[in-house]
Order: structure tokens, then C-alpha cells, then sequence
């Protein structure tokens, strides 16, 4: 299939926009004292993140594309670009946006790419710019894979993620607090999206949506926020460096550190890459899992609350 299609760059135009929040809560933080709070090393951090994540983009770009459309000429469907299909696009690829977010959890190989996104110990605006510069290796491409077979154009799947990530930009905000219960009941908040950044063991792993938090409570992932546990931000283990370069690379250094130590056997190097974050073949580290069990240990009052099952 040869279609033409296109469709502009969401996320380029959206800049401006983003600037201009920013500017806004920043205002809005240093006026009523209240609402977040903003470090200016770490926003600088931040936003040096998001630029060397377009740069990276621009680089690397044409590997996700060109594996796009070498499935495209395969698959002999074409949905076309009616809104019916941008719609049903923009859905299917938000639900495809969980399982890859899940899985940058749950799979050290891709948690080494995202986690410089929660290493930032404020939760504003800009923390929503501080992106990987590595996802191409991560090899998340894949994923889209259904979509492409499906019917949907290379051009419209990138166009509904841009837009995807555009949603994301606003909830990473403490001015907002509560939004109308029909809104949090399907939509993905600034409330919701606390609880996933925080580093308390109720939240850990939890919220995993884009736009519709509905995938979080179907698949079980749902935590809500509690006024009783405010959601500290951050790591488990906090890198404590406003250095750009540390925070896109440190977790693939320690990765091939840990893989490549004498001694192990070709499983435990492999676990080392594939298991979750916080695997060690000695037990010496705590996974996620490890973390709550442990928390629950020393809070028994605790078990079959918000967050532990």
C-alpha cells in the first residue's frame, strides 16, 4: 500500500503551549503559596530532558517509522483516515500506550529508559518534559505493530500518540486536585497521575494509563489517591544529580553493571535485563513486590487496603 497521509507535528506545535503553562502555574505557584513546588535545577533538568528527547526523535526517529511502514506493506487493510478511524485509532493506541508504560515497570530493559522520568523529586509541569532519550532501544516499537496490521496508517498511529502525550502534558500538576467524579471515573488525572509517581509502596506500580484510566481498572492496576498518604515524589532510591547526562544513562550503566558481573549464570544475567526492578540473584535488593510485603510486615493494619491486595 502506497497511501499518501499525513499529519502535522502535534507535539512541535503544542511547545508554545506548553511554555506558556508552565509560565502559568509557576505564577500561580509563587502567587497563592500553594500547589506544587519548583526547584529550578530540576526544572532545568527537566526541560533539557524534553529537548535532548526531541533531538533523539530527530535522530532516531526514522527506525520506528521505517519499521511502520515495512509492516504497512504487508498488511492488506486500510482503514482510511475517517474520524471514525482517528478515534478508534486514538483509543486502540492509548491502550496500547498502557501495556508499554506497564511493561517500562515491569521489565528492567525498559524501566532503564524511563525511569528518568519519575527521577525528579517535584511533580510540575516540567516534569511532564523530562522524557527518555533512549526509547528506540527499548525496542517498544513493537507494540504498535498491532495497530499497523490492523488497517491504521504509520502516519495516523504517530499522529494519535502525539496526541496521547499532549493529554499527559496537563495532569502533571499539584494545582489541580479533585476533578468532577464522572471526569476521574474515565479520564486520566492530575490526581491519578500523582498516585504513579509516587514512591510510597501503596502506589508503586500503579496508573499506568495515558488518557483513560479505565485500562487501570480493568487490568487491576487502579490505586486512587488518599488525602492520608500524599504521594511522595520520586524514586525508591533517589539519584540525587540535576546532571542530564546521569539521568538519561545511570540505569542502563548500573543494568549492564549488574548483567555483566563475573559469576553469574546466563539466566541470572538475563533476569538481570528481563525481571522486574529491584531483582538482585543474591536477594539483596527489594522489588516493587518486595517493598510493599515488607511494608505490610512492619504495618499488618495495613493489608487489604488502597494499594495492597
Amino acid at each position: 500500500m502506497n497511501t499518501p497521509l499525513t499529519y502535522p507535528d502535534v507535539t512541535s506545535l503544542a511547545v508554545p503551549v506548553f511554555i506558556a503553562a508552565i509560565l502559568l502555574e509557576l505564577g500561580w505557584i509563587l502567587f497563592k503559596k500553594r500547589g506544587g513546588r519548583y526547584e529550578t535545577r530540576d526544572a532545568l533538568t527537566s526541560l533539557m530532558m524534553g529537548a535532548g528527547n526531541v533531538a533523539t526523535g530527530l535522530l532516531l526517529g526514522f527506525v520506528t517509522y521505517g519499521f511502520l511502514m515495512w509492516l504497512w506493506q504487508l498488511t492488506p487493510l486500510d482503514l482510511g483516515s475517517s474520524l471514525a478511524a482517528v478515534v478508534l485509532c486514538f483509543v486502540l493506541d492509548d491502550l496500547r500506550y498502557y501495556w508499554v508504560h506497564r511493561l517500562g515497570h515491569r521489565v528492567r530493559w525498559v524501566w532503564a529508559s524511563h525511569i528518568n522520568h519519575h527521577s525528579s523529586q517535584h511533580y510540575n509541569l516540567t516534569t511532564a518534559l523530562r522524557q527518555t532519550w533512549t526509547g528506540t532501544f527499548t525496542l517498544m516499537m513493537l507494540l504498535r505493530a498491532p495497530l499497523i496490521l490492523l488497517g491504521f496508517h504509520p502516519a495516523l498511529v504517530l499522529f494519535c500518540g502525539g496526541l496521547n502525550l499532549i493529554y499527559q502534558f496537563w495532569i502533571h500538576t499539584e494545582t489541580i486536585q479533585r476533578l468532577p467524579r464522572w471526569f476521574e471515573a474515565v479520564m486520566n488525572t492530575p490526581s491519578h497521575h500523582r498516585v504513579h509517581h509516587g514512591r510510597n509502596p501503596r502506589y508503586l506500580d500503579a496508573n499506568y494509563a495515558g488518557v483513560f484510566i479505565v485500562w487501570d481498572k480493568l487490568f487491576g492496576t487502579f490505586v486512587p489517591e488518599m488525602d492520608s498518604d500524599k504521594p511522595d515524589y520520586g524514586l525508591v532510591h533517589n539519584i540525587a544529580t540535576f546532571n542530564p547526562l546521569r539521568v538519561a544513562f545511570h540505569e542502563w550503566v548500573s543494568l549492564f553493571k549488574d548483567a555483566l558481573q563475573p559469576g553469574l549464570t546466563w539466566r541470572e544475567r538475563l533476569l538481570y535485563c528481563l525481571a522486574p526492578p529491584g531483582y538482585s540473584h543474591d536477594g539483596s535488593r527489594d522489588t516493587s513486590d518486595a517493598i510493599k510485603q515488607k511494608y505490610l510486615a512492619r504495618h499488618p493494619d495495613q493489608k487489604g487496603t488502597t494499594g495492597f491486595r
